[in-house]
């Protein structure tokens, strides 16, 4: 069954939820909303805003025309009428702001649930493989070779320029996973080494980042 648009709840970083927090705090109600993929409640927030803020606007236009005409005119002026406008005005940029604080929290929120099961799939990945595991894992990855408690493979390009472009998505790739192989670097020829010292041998970790490594090379 094809889900429809937007319902499915993105997943957020805390830095996406501090700068979106951020924008619609400090910047226009809506807009970190919609920057952190909150689309409907962002664009609601944003609509609301701009009307309350171009009511406000008129208000303070005719008032200004009118304080222009008593300060050089003899005749007296039209009465200013958009009172009651500019208190509707400034009513739906409060609505707004507090909605988008409410959007905001809820980023804050989501942001942490992920945080969560980023370091509880961390954990997870940094449990010691048994024998069986490993060679069973080992099958998925022809390769790669083990030594003791690494498993390794040297990857062959075409010059050197190819070869750093390799590197530096390993590099990335490494980084996001905050588990950083060996990397050994022979002009054309890149060898990784992986192993997970802080649970004493191969992990799950090494695996899934090896599985990577290989689908990158062939980019």
């Amino acid at each position: 069954m094809l889900m429809k648009p937007f319902s499915a709840t993105p997943k957020t970083s805390q830095r996406q939820a501090r700068n979106a927090t951020l924008m619609n705090l400090l910047g226009t109600p809506g807009l970190g909303s919609l920057m952190a993929g909150r689309v409907l409640p962002g664009l609601g927030q944003l609509a609301l805003f701009l009307v309350g803020f171009t009511l406000f606007c008129i208000w303070a236009g005719a008032s200004t025309i009118r304080y222009y005409h008593l300060a050089f005119s003899e005749t007296a002026p039209t009465p200013n009428t958009w009172g009651s406008w500019a208190v509707i005005g400034a009513v739906l940029c409060v609505i707004a702001w507090f909605w988008s604080l409410a959007t905001s929290l809820s980023l804050q929120r989501a942001a942490s649930t992920v945080r969560l099961e980023s370091l509880e799939s961390f954990t997870a990945g940094q449990i010691k493989l048994d024998e069986a595991r490993i060679i069973l894992s080992l099958t998925a990855l022809p390769e790669w070779k083990r030594e003791g408690d690494i498993i390794s493979r040297t990857f062959q390009f075409k010059d050197f320029p190819a070869a750093m472009k390799f590197v530096n998505v390993v590099a990335d790739l490494a980084e996001q996973a905050q588990h950083h192989p060996d990397i050994d670097i022979r002009w054309n020829k890149v060898t990784l080494a992986l192993t997970t010292h802080d649970a004493g041998g191969l992990t799950q970790k090494d695996f899934a980042l090896a599985k990577q490594f290989d689908a990158r090379s062939l980019q």
